[in-house]
């Protein structure tokens, strides 16, 4: 790998950090922030989501998404387990994207958008 490729490599990682990071950090100084709004709008497997909406359920999903996007952010940024940041970020990408999808359309898109995107870079960061 080149030098240019390793600081283009470096900088996406960083970046990609930074939104995880600023996205758990504003969640978690948010009191009133819950993942029930995003989960009750699924259309694609509402069974699934329905579930992570129960009342017993929620608080949990509520949690590892505020801590596992500040973590996985935190990993990315400062490169510490960065293989696991990397593949639990991908994951949490595709969880976002499934209640989203109306098959191949996906909010302002066709079959791809911004998380296929992100969870696509996480998957290289991943493999490197």
């Amino acid at each position: 790998m080149t030098n240019t490729q390793k600081w283009a490599l470096f900088l996406v990682r960083i970046a990609l950090g930074w939104l995880f990071l600023y996205a758990g950090i504003t969640k978690m100084l948010d009191p009133t922030w819950s993942a029930a709004g995003y989960i009750a709008g699924a259309k694609t497997l509402p069974e699934l989501y329905a579930w992570l909406l129960r009342p017993d359920i929620l608080p949990i999903v509520n949690i590892l998404n505020v801590w596992g996007q500040t973590l996985i952010g935190t990993g990315l940024i400062l490169g510490i387990f960065t293989n696991i940041a990397a593949r639990f970020g991908a994951l949490l990408m595709v969880l976002y994207y499934i209640p989203l999808l109306t098959f191949p359309f996906i909010g302002h898109g066709y079959i791809v958008d911004e998380h296929i995107i992100f969870a696509l870079a996480l998957i290289l960061i991943s493999t490197i």
